[in-house]
């Protein structure tokens, strides 16, 4: 009798243990989705930075100016502290003052929070274009208030999850369209500072998928490091390839990653789905929020939450150069 009574209770504790564990599963489960970031958010952000309030944001400008407070007010909301006294160190872009954007979430761990980590964009564009149907502003949507948009998205979801063990650097840089001067002005005062810098990862012309591909996005320098392979392996799926004509046009020398990579001799690439097939707007005035792709943008940015999430966490320094 004592046995079966025994049996009971056990079966009991099992059926209370099972019960528990699948009312933690649904609310991690909720946790998750509500922590996506979504379409209309995205849309939400794009359609300020690709305005025509912003004239195009031209280096010096008016528009820039409302550019960098937008961004400024977000990482100040968000509790993302500035990095240096300001959140917009200013520089000299041939003979114009300008600056970056720069925001800064210390890492959590004691050992860890000492290595960085940069997640970048240009939030620049070129101001005004050829006349279009008495269009002359260059909103530059895909390019690239959609690459501003990721580092954005994934600074808010970063300063709230609060798991990032390396500090992290959100960056978006001023007078890409001068010849990468906020990037090549930020990698130098950073390697000054002794900054300890493991990766950095920048974003460009992400706005439309890629025509006919298997993988989401690629990189730029695929074949320097591994930085794809740990990207894919962190995402679950593949996420990044190889596009032969990134190689092809020299990308990886074009983009705002370049500087860092060339200062500190560390994996420094830019995602990018642009791929010279599957979009026509290039420096063109009719790079408008219209033509841009909210849903491909928030899954994009989503599939990078545990790309990042893996690099501001691992134990060790995975992503390395070959």
């Amino acid at each position: 009798m004592k046995e079966v009574k025994k049996q009971n209770m056990k079966r009991i504790a099992l059926f209370i243990i099972a019960i528990v564990f699948i009312n933690c599963k649904q609310v991690t489960t909720a946790q998750s989705s509500e922590s996506k970031i979504k379409a209309s958010e995205v849309e939400t952000i794009m359609n300020f930075l690709a305005s025509d309030e912003l004239e195009g944001r031209d280096t010096g400008s008016e528009g820039l100016k409302k550019a960098a407070k937008y961004i400024e007010d977000i990482f100040k909301n968000s509790g993302i502290s500035p990095y240096f006294d300001t959140y917009l160190p200013s520089f000299d872009a041939k003979g114009t003052e300008t600056y970056d954007v720069v925001g800064y979430l210390k890492g959590t761990d004691p050992d860890l929070a000492n290595e960085f980590v940069i997640v970048g964009a240009h939030f620049d564009h070129i101001g005004k274009g050829k006349e279009v149907n008495g269009d002359i502003i260059a909103n530059g949507a895909n390019d690239n208030a959609a690459g501003s948009t990721a580092v954005i998205s994934l600074a808010k979801h970063f300063a709230k999850a609060k798991d990032n063990k390396r500090s992290v650097l959100f960056v978006l840089f001023g007078a890409e369209e001068k010849g990468l001067l906020g990037s090549k002005h930020l990698a130098k005062v950073l390697k000054e500072k002794n900054l300890n810098l493991y990766t950095m990862v920048n974003f460009e012309m992400i706005g439309v998928p890629l025509n006919d591909k298997s993988y989401k996005a690629y990189i730029t320098g695929f074949e320097i490091s591994n930085m794809a392979e740990k990207m894919n392996e962190y995402a679950g799926k593949e996420l990044i390839g190889f596009l032969p004509k990134a190689k092809e046009f020299q990308l990886f020398r074009r983009s705002d990653n370049y500087p860092f990579h060339k200062e500190f001799n560390v994996p420094c690439q830019t995602i990018s789905t642009f791929d010279f097939t599957n979009y026509d707007y290039y420096h063109h005035v009719d790079d408008e929020v219209s033509e841009m792709n909210f849903e491909f943008m928030a899954e994009l940015i989503n599939d990078c939450v545990p790309v990042m999430t893996n690099i501001l966490n691992s134990k060790t320094q995975e992503i390395k150069l070959k």
